[in-house]
C-alpha cells in the first residue's frame, strides 16, 4: 500500500490530468506515407508504399538506429530571421483560461522563424517557431541553451526559467515544437500530431523535432554563441536527448522526467491513456516498442557517449506518465556507460512537477546546473 504521502501526491497526479477534456481516441495508422522521403530508404525509391506495412516499419527501424546520423541529417536552413510579434497562449483546453490570455494581451517578443528542412503537409508546422530570450547586454557571454516544453505545452510556457537562466548570463531560444502552439494545424485543438496512434507520423514528428533543435543551434552559432546546452521536458526531454546523441556541439545537456522507449511511456503512462486505447486491440506493448525503437533514447546511448559533455536527469517519484522504474533503468543506461551526468529525484510527480513548491525545486536544479555546467 501507498504511504498517505505518496497517495495524496496520486490523487493530485489524477485531478491534474482530468483537467483537459478534449482527448480523442484514434485508431491505429502505420502512417507508411510518412516514410516515403525518409532517409536510410535501403534501395526503395522515393514514394514506395509496402504491402506489409508493419514489416516495413519494422526494419527500417532497425536501418534507421544502425545510421541514425544519416536520419538525423538535415541541410541548414537558409532563411534565418527574427519576427517581432504579440505573445500568444495558444491553448490547448476546450475553454482556454482567460486570465492567461488577459496576462499576456499587448505584450511582444522576437521569435526565430525558418522553414524546416523536414517538410509535412501542413504549412503551419513547417515554418519553425522559437522565442528568444537574449541575456542582458551587462552580462553578456558566449553561453547559450534551447529549451524544449512538455507535450501540449502552450505558447507562454517556461518563460519564468528562461529568463532565470537570463538572469545567470545564459540566452535561450525557448523552440516550438512540432504541431505545438502556432504550430499547430487548424484542425487539431491539441498537439495531437505530435505523439499519435499513427507510427509513421509520430516517428516524423520526432525526426523533425531533432533536425529542428541543431537548426537552432546553426543560428545560434551564426550569433556568435559558443558554450551550447540543451533542457528538455517530458517530450522534450526525448527530444533533448536524441539531438544530443547526433549534435557533439552539446555540451550541457538536461533531461527534466526520463524514460526508455516511447512505447513505453505510452503504453504505462496516465496522460497517454487514450493513445493506448486506440491502438492496443491491434498492438501490444513489444510489438509498438519495436515500432517506436528508432526514436527512444534507449536505442541511442552508444551514440550518445561519443562525446564528452555533463548532463543533468531529473526525474519524479510518483510519476504516473514517466514512471520511476523507467527512469531508474535510463539512469543506469547513463552509469553503464560512464557518462558525466547528475541525478535529481524530485518528491512529486508528472504534472505536479509545475506546482508550487516543485516548481521552484525544479527550476533551481536546472538553473544551477547551466549555472556550472558550462
Amino acid at each position: 500500500m501507498p504511504s498517505r504521502y505518496a497517495q495524496w501526491m496520486y490523487d493530485w497526479e489524477h485531478r491534474l490530468t482530468s483537467v483537459d477534456n478534449n482527448r480523442i481516441v484514434r485508431p491505429l495508422e502505420w502512417g507508411v506515407e510518412w516514410a516515403q522521403n525518409w532517409p536510410c530508404r535501403n534501395g526503395y525509391g522515393p514514394g514506395y508504399l509496402p504491402e506489409d506495412s508493419e514489416k516495413y516499419l519494422l526494419e527500417y527501424n532497425r536501418r534507421i538506429v544502425a545510421s541514425s546520423d544519416d536520419f538525423f541529417g538535415y541541410k541548414s536552413p537558409k532563411d534565418f530571421r527574427l519576427e517581432r510579434r504579440e505573445v500568444q497562449v495558444f491553448s490547448t483546453r476546450e475553454i482556454p483560461d482567460p486570465k492567461l490570455e488577459e496576462k499576456v494581451r499587448g505584450t511582444f517578443a522576437d521569435y526565430l522563424r525558418f522553414t524546416s528542412p523536414v517538410h509535412t503537409p501542413f504549412p503551419e508546422n513547417n515554418l519553425v517557431n522559437a522565442r528568444w530570450f537574449p541575456e542582458p547586454a551587462k552580462k553578456k557571454s558566449k553561453k547559450a541553451v534551447v529549451l524544449l516544453p512538455h507535450w501540449n505545452s502552450d505558447g507562454i510556457a517556461y518563460t519564468a526559467l528562461c529568463q532565470m537562466l537570463n538572469w545567470l548570463g545564459i540566452a535561450v531560444l525557448r523552440l516550438s515544437m512540432p504541431y505545438h502552439d502556432i504550430r499547430r494545424p487548424a484542425e487539431i485543438l491539441r498537439a495531437d500530431y505530435a505523439v499519435s496512434s499513427n507510427i509513421g507520423r509520430t516517428i516524423d514528428a520526432c525526426r523533425q523535432a531533432v533536425i529542428d533543435v541543431r537548426c537552432c543551434f546553426d543560428w545560434l552559432e551564426q550569433q556568435g554563441y559558443e558554450d551550447l546546452g540543451i533542457v528538455g521536458t517530458s517530450l522534450g526531454s526525448c527530444y533533448a536527448f536524441l539531438a544530443t546523441a547526433h549534435d557533439r556541439r552539446i555540451r550541457a545537456a538536461a533531461f527534466n522526467h526520463a524514460s526508455t522507449y516511447v512505447a513505453d511511456v505510452v503504453w504505462h503512462g496516465q496522460s497517454t491513456r487514450h493513445i493506448r486505447q486506440g491502438i492496443e486491440s491491434d498492438l501490444d506493448i513489444d510489438r509498438l516498442r519495436e515500432l517506436w525503437r528508432c526514436v527512444s533514447p534507449m536505442s541511442y546511448f552508444q551514440q550518445f557517449a561519443r562525446w564528452p559533455r555533463k548532463s543533468l536527469v531529473i526525474y519524479a517519484k510518483y510519476d504516473l506518465t514517466f514512471l520511476p522504474e523507467f527512469s531508474l533503468q535510463t539512469i543506469a543506461e547513463f552509469e553503464r556507460h560512464h557518462l558525466d551526468h547528475k541525478v535529481v529525484a524530485l518528491p512529486c510527480g508528472h504534472y505536479t512537477t509545475g506546482e508550487t513548491p516543485f516548481k521552484y525545486m525544479d527550476g533551481w536544479q536546472l538553473a544551477n546546473f547551466f549555472r556550472t555546467a558550462f
